[in-house]
């Protein structure tokens, strides 16, 4: 029995030797590295802060204080920490671990926090309200992996300064290698000195004293608080977070538990606001990782733990993108493309390689990102903004009031949009086409093959007095879908028998849409499968065909609410058509982490699926006929 099957909860590590805490460190990693071979995940950063979460949990007594981490994929060692070192078998799959903090797995976990930058407000409103409350309980903020670049964790900071009662202890993961550890006994008695309750009252009192005697008190005061302050500054870059307010200590070695120990217990006395900064390394304890020059196994796909080599992939659909933008690169030098901390995940690191110049990594910061595109338009260039569907969420108003209000020519590509599956409900990309839905002049594409990314992208940066979408699904995408005929700027990809359902198709649902089709036909259905390539605005050429079917049918990976199939509706009511409409999409509803085929088939969007309800509907249409009532009733399906 290891030592790591001995803890239960974070009160037993409290009792443990110097020598079984590195053995428990030791098996921490292993355990880490054995569950991401098997199921992928986010390995590098978890491999970096072993020593500063045993710290935590050896400082603070959790849950009664409450940690919070940012980004949430930091949070696996504090996971088995909290007892739930056994279930990392299940990591990632469905019924098992989440692979971020969840408030149904256990009490130690607060907020989900995938999506990064946002830790330090909780934590901020959470200790502000023990200190309200009266109750004497600590926060810690562990903030890190980039998500310092995010202007929300800068908001956050500027009021966290200001709030003198509340017990907030904020651990910088800084895995980055941007400043150089200070180390030696004068650093550290500094550290010490700062974080000492009685450091400010001594201060006080020597800045009276010394302000006090005629003529050379003041003189004396600013003469003394230069030197200490100078002498700080070159010891330790505090110099930024002193200036906002705040005390600092650090750096520390993160991966020195003991010195991590020593730097958390004296800002836990300070009882107000303290930077602790740690430096870490990702990948930290595992070669393969460290090594690994990309991003030292950040978030790997399966692989072979002697090796570090992941498992062969084919070729997915952000590879279609990475190659196209390059050959776009090629053919028109005002394009320029833009990501916010997703270069490689996003495949835009082929672009950067050849155009460097052109290339910007604006951090962990969509909203700065889409507004420096409106920026970079307005002065005559044409941005690519790549990043992942979910994200996309966070700069809505950018998009609205600072792109579209401008009629900028942006292009925005979203990645993994749809279900994406394991990793959980925050990283589903379901969202962006019900919000988009209402920006004035956007127009959105949904390709449904490699042929069509590469055509909608070319033709989407051709725009340049409106905002362009182009997204695509996580995963690799089908074999091409040939056009059967053309109907306004839609493909027909199927048109057999009589016209009894026409069906809309977004995107990757065109190849679940074929298969209805085959199905419908089986049956004796006349069926029409139409991919509007460009989902909004609407193409009127599916309005008329909606008036000449029997049923129309919509088919989309994004919510039901507000998405495609209810626009349109919404424009078919408006034309007057009154055919009976069924629409297919994914409930309003936060998607527990599963693979995305499953949650597909529980969410009701496959072929057999969607067949099965077309034939009962066009079975009852048979039964009752098409008079006014029934087509009204049909139309709320």
């Amino acid at each position: 029995m290891g030592v790591l099957d001995s803890i239960a909860g974070p009160r037993d590590l409290r009792g443990l030797t110097d020598d079984q805490l590195t053995t428990l460190a030791a098996e921490i990693r292993d355990q880490l590295v054995q569950a991401v071979s098997r199921v992928g995940g986010h390995l590098g950063p978890n491999l970096g802060v072993v020593e500063l979460t045993l710290a935590i949990h050896r400082v603070f007594d959790s849950p009664r204080d409450r940690v919070v981490f940012d980004t949430g994929h930091q949070a696996y060692v504090h996971k088995m920490l909290t007892g739930r070192a056994a279930d990392f078998v299940s990591l990632r799959k469905e019924g098992g671990l989440s692979g971020y903090p969840s408030q149904a797995e256990s009490p130690h976990d607060i907020v989900e926090n995938s999506h990064a930058s946002t830790a330090l407000s909780y934590a901020d409103g959470i200790a502000k309200a023990y200190a309200i409350r009266g109750e004497d309980r600590h926060t810690v903020a562990v903030i890190g992996d980039g998500a310092l670049t995010g202007g929300m964790a800068w908001e956050a900071l500027n009021n966290i300064a200001i709030a003198r009662d509340s017990k907030l202890v904020v651990v910088v993961n800084d895995n980055g290698r941007s400043y150089t550890p200070t180390i030696g006994g004068l650093a550290t008695a500094l550290t010490s000195l700062r974080t000492n309750p009685r450091y400010e009252q001594v201060l006080d009192m020597v800045k009276k004293r010394l302000n006090a005697v005629p003529g050379v008190g003041p003189a004396a005061y600013d003469a003394l608080h230069a030197m200490k302050k100078g002498l700080k500054d070159a010891l330790a870059p505090q110099g930024l977070f002193e200036d906002l307010g705040l005390k600092y200590v650090g750096p520390v070695d993160g991966h020195d538990r003991d010195a991590m120990e020593h730097a958390l217990a004296h800002a836990k006395k300070f009882g107000g606001p303290v930077i602790v900064h740690a430096i870490t390394r990702k990948g930290f304890g595992y070669d393969a990782a460290e090594q690994h020059e990309a991003d030292q196994f950040h978030s790997p796909q399966p692989f072979d733990i002697e090796t570090g080599e992941e498992k062969v992939r084919g070729r997915i659909w952000t590879d279609v993108f990475a190659d196209e933008m390059v050959h776009l690169g090629a053919r028109r030098k005002d394009v320029v493309a833009i990501t916010a901390a997703m270069m490689h995940p996003v495949g835009l690191d082929q672009f950067q390689a050849r155009y460097p110049e052109r290339t910007f990594d604006v951090g962990i910061a969509e909203q700065h990102a889409a507004t420096s595109a409106a920026g970079l338009a307005i002065g005559g260039l044409h941005p690519v903004v790549a990043i992942y569907a979910t994200f996309l969420n966070r700069a809505f108003d950018q998009v609205l009031m600072d792109v579209a209000l401008h009629q900028c020519g942006v292009t925005f590509v979203l990645d993994r949009a749809g279900v994406t599956g394991d990793d959980g409900a925050s990283h589903n990309g379901m969202w962006d086409m019900s919000i988009l839905q209402v920006v004035p002049g956007l127009r959105l594409a949904a390709p449904r093959d490699a042929t069509r990314l590469r055509e909608l992208l070319n033709e989407a940066v051709d725009v340049d007095d409106a905002p362009t979408v182009v997204r695509f699904s996580k995963g690799p995408p089908p074999a091409d879908m040939p056009t059967h005929a053309k109907a306004g700027n839609a493909d027909v990809l199927v048109r057999s028998g009589a016209k009894d359902v026409l069906v809309v198709a977004v995107g990757s649902m065109c190849e679940v849409a074929v298969e209805v089709a085959e199905r419908l036909g089986a049956q004796g259905i006349g069926v029409t499968v139409v991919d509007p390539r460009w989902v909004k605005p609407v193409d009127p050429a599916i309005v008329e065909l909606a008036r000449e079917h029997r049923l129309v049918v919509s088919v989309e990976d994004g919510g039901r609410i507000g998405g495609c199939g209810a626009v349109l509706l919404q424009t078919l009511n408006d034309a007057g058509v009154t055919t009976p409409f069924r629409l297919h999409g994914i409930p309003q509803e936060f998607l527990h982490h599963a693979k995305r085929a499953a949650i597909l088939e529980k969410i009701g969007l496959t072929p057999q699926a969607i067949a099965r309800g077309i034939v009962e509907d066009i079975t009852a249409l048979d039964t009752v006929g098409t008079d006014e009532s029934v087509v009204d009733v049909d139309h709320q399906l």
